[in-house]
């Protein structure tokens, strides 16, 4: 591999967690409607190979509404709400057998998840998903994730599924999505009307001009288009993630990538570890508080979590999943972080060793009352306690 092609694959190749994004146009025959097996068969042996590297994989696979359609005899065109959600319903388990019968062929878990772009957005239900995917990622398998379009209230669009495709990578902290489409990369112009448009290979900020660049989508399966793609990576490059728009027809899509095949990448200020930390430290109205001890100050400072033997009091009202402000004895704010409990039961376990909580509460939460992750200590000027 060249020094040029290792540069233009350095973010697939350096991610932690990669997500990949994979389209109906991709998975779906457009004269047939049936499922591209022999494409999707590629494709697994792709991911199998991330995963080989040590790599951790989650894909946001569309396709679902293109092949229970065809399954149920509706015509092309548009479809009625009620249509959609009856194509998805037929497709989505079709669509989840492929998957686990390639995967499991290979020893490898498959997990289905199916989110709305609700789920990602709503913080309570945002929480439960986010701890869903991380617990399948620790027991080795791979989530399998698709937008829930039976249950979808609103006019189902199946380029909903790249802003969802970030969202879940925002949501696990990804530090690479890849959307794999019937396009290879974002270009100055559509370049089916104008030939000499621009190719451009590396977005460092998404301004008005680069939005001016998209335009509408080309596939009859897929309408997200150019417009949805740009959207999704504003939000993947915020939550600190890499996100690259690549061709995926041809067979071993990411291999080609890491090959060095053309693509277009949309860089991140920082990493997915510091925005979140600092989206936690910027929270402007910390909902409460917890006070710790001299002996929970010091294991803040050392890298570790907040356990609830350490917590000494609580204020104000909250809820799992909210901001707070972690003080000092003398009340001064040295942390925020977001808390694995309310306050009501943070009262009850304060003081109390983890092993301790399901006896107390009656379930098993987390054992920290707030994780190092969802933690962030304040370096500016020392401010009163919140609550």
């Amino acid at each position: 591999m060249s020094d040029s092609t290792a540069g233009r694959a350095a973010p697939l190749t350096q991610a932690r967690r990669i997500v990949v994004k994979v389209g109906s146009a991709l998975l779906v025959d457009g004269d047939s409607g049936r499922l591209n097996r022999t494409w999707l068969e590629t494709l697994v042996a792709d991911l199998l190979q991330l995963r080989q590297r040590g790599q951790q994989v989650l894909l946001v696979s569309s396709g679902a509404i293109a092949l229970g359609r065809r399954r149920l005899g509706l015509k092309a065109g548009a479809l009625r709400l009620e249509d959609s959600q009856a194509a998805a319903a037929v497709g989505q388990i079709r669509l989840a057998h492929a998957y686990k019968e390639l995967l499991e062929s290979h020893d490898v878990t498959v997990a289905q998840v199916l989110l709305t772009l609700e789920d990602s957005e709503r913080r309570r239900r945002y929480l439960n998903a986010r701890a869903t995917l991380e617990s399948l990622l620790a027991l080795g398998a791979l989530p399998v994730i698709n937008e829930n379009d039976t249950v979808a209230t609103a006019e189902i669009r199946y380029g909903d599924n790249d802003r969802l495709a970030a969202r879940v990578a925002q949501m696990c902290s990804a530090d690479c999505l890849v959307l794999l489409s019937d396009v290879e990369g974002l270009f100055s112009a559509d370049p089916h009307q104008q030939p000499a448009a621009r190719f451009i290979a590396q977005v460092r900020q998404i301004t008005p001009d680069i939005e001016a660049m998209a335009g509408r989508a080309l596939s009859g399966l897929g309408s997200g288009g150019m417009r949805a793609k740009i959207a999704a990576a504003r939000i993947a490059t915020a939550a600190g993630c890499h996100m690259c728009i690549a061709a995926g027809a041809a067979p071993h899509p990411l291999r080609r990538l890491l090959e060095g095949a053309r693509c277009t990448w949309f860089l991140p200020s920082g990493s997915p570890a510091a925005a979140r930390k600092q989206w936690i430290a910027g929270a402007l109205r910390p909902a409460g508080a917890l006070l710790i001890d001299a002996g929970a100050l010091r294991a803040l400072l050392e890298g570790r979590s907040l356990l609830p033997a350490g917590v000494t009091g609580a204020r104000g009202r909250f809820e799992r999943g909210d901001t707070v402000s972690v003080c000092s004895t003398d009340g001064v704010e040295v942390a925020r972080g977001i808390v694995a409990y309310s306050d009501a039961d943070a009262a009850r376990i304060m003081g109390r060793r983890s092993a301790e909580i399901a006896d107390i509460l009656g379930f098993r939460g987390r054992d920290e009352m707030i994780h190092r992750d969802d933690l962030v200590l304040l370096n500016a000027e020392p401010a009163a306690c919140a609550g």
